[in-house]
């Protein structure tokens, strides 16, 4: 970070949940907090779903007082928060805990931004983690060749068979689902394939809980394209 000051370029920084950062959200006020919804959903992990919806609020801050005084940083503490999802109190109401009734996700930056602009462009970095995550848990778990070329193709072949594979799952209708269920539901199907009168049949497995995806998936790879109106 201290880095990025001296060449005077823009960070944008995940900050832990330690005394200070939760000291910042606890005092934003509840009018500070303006509604935000992403064009693409993000997945929590901690929550286990996928999320479109937020707010987003910020406070000044200074980061690294733990440090000498000339290693402070004056900066902008950008904080967006989510709703939980959880049983409601005894009482029928929600809990009035901070912290049990959102979770909250705080990053610092020195950029220009707008507060919504600055989260946005936070939040590009947790989609590229997650399609990084994604390659990991498949091809990328492993390169096969110490030769640089030969990596670099399996690569290239790698976000090709992604991207693919993620348009096959907005055809079946499992926009939201995630590599290893995609390969489960989708791509590995343990079926067998018969030949009769120069046909090829597919047999697919009786009472199949995910057929419905796939029927949709095979119905948009084999008909006509849908009409767009303008």
């Amino acid at each position: 970070m201290g880095t990025a000051l001296r060449h005077k370029a823009w960070f944008s920084v995940t900050a832990r949940m330690n005394p200070a950062v939760v000291k910042a959200i606890t005092s934003t006020a509840e009018d500070a907090w303006t509604a935000i919804k992403y064009p693409n959903a993000v997945y929590d992990e901690a929550e286990q779903r996928w999320v479109s919806d937020a707010e987003v609020a910020e406070v000044s801050f200074v980061a690294f007082t733990g440090r000498r005084k000339r290693e402070h940083v004056p900066c902008r503490l950008v904080v967006r928060r989510v709703k939980r999802l959880q049983p409601l109190a005894g009482d029928g109401t929600e809990q009035s805990e901070l912290f049990a009734t959102y979770s909250h996700h705080a990053f610092i930056t020195n950029s220009t931004l707008s507060t919504i602009e600055a989260d946005q462009r936070h939040r590009d970095h947790a989609l590229v983690e997650q399609v990084i995550a994604e390659l990991k848990d498949g091809p990328l778990a492993h390169l096969p060749s110490g030769k640089y070329a030969a990596n670099a193709a399996w690569v290239a072949h790698a976000v090709i068979a992604f991207n693919i594979a993620r348009a096959t799952a907005v055809a079946a209708c499992m926009r939201t689902a995630r590599w290893a269920t995609l390969r489960k539901k989708v791509i590995n199907i343990p079926a067998r394939i018969a030949t009769t009168g120069r046909r090829l049949i597919l047999h697919l497995p009786r009472h199949w809980p995910w057929a419905t995806g796939w029927e949709l998936l095979w119905s948009t790879a084999t008909g006509p394209p849908t009409l767009v109106t303008t």
